[in-house]
């Protein structure tokens, strides 16, 4: 059915529920024995099968990598996450390892007498410290 003959019908219907009550008996009488026969005539819904074979990609995609570059899919699809890995894991050494020099030279500031120890009770170091690292 096309669009106009599905218009068509819901038009219909629509009318003919709004004058349901004033139908006259006999053409009710007429109008359900002509549902029931064409509710026998309708033809039953068969099941829809699909055969997909094993690896199937959408759309033809499928068809242009194939079976025997499986493994270069594979591969680039672990790459870059393995990249990624690498450079997560260089960028966290990085940070530790600059924190661990700022808390040498802290360290090498206090053992040399630049610093005296009651710098740090000093509620001001705190923000002088937090600076300092902001500044590196």
């Amino acid at each position: 059915m096309n669009t106009k003959e599905i218009n068509f019908a819901f038009k219909v219907r629509h009318a003919l529920n709004e004058n349901l009550d004033n139908l006259p008996a006999p053409t009710a009488d007429r109008l359900a024995a002509a549902r029931k026969a064409a509710m026998a005539r309708k033809k039953k819904d068969a099941p829809t099968r699909v055969l997909a074979h094993q690896g199937v990609l959408a759309g033809h995609a499928g068809s242009f990598f194939g079976n025997r570059l499986s493994w270069l899919m594979r591969i680039g699809v672990a790459a870059p996450i393995l990249v990624g890995v690498v450079l997560l894991s260089g960028l966290y050494q990085y940070e530790q390892q600059h924190r661990i020099t700022a808390a040498a030279d802290i360290d090498a500031a206090m053992l040399s007498d630049e610093l005296p120890p009651s710098a740090y009770l000093d509620r001001g170091f705190s923000a002088y410290l937090a600076q300092q690292q902001e500044d590196q």
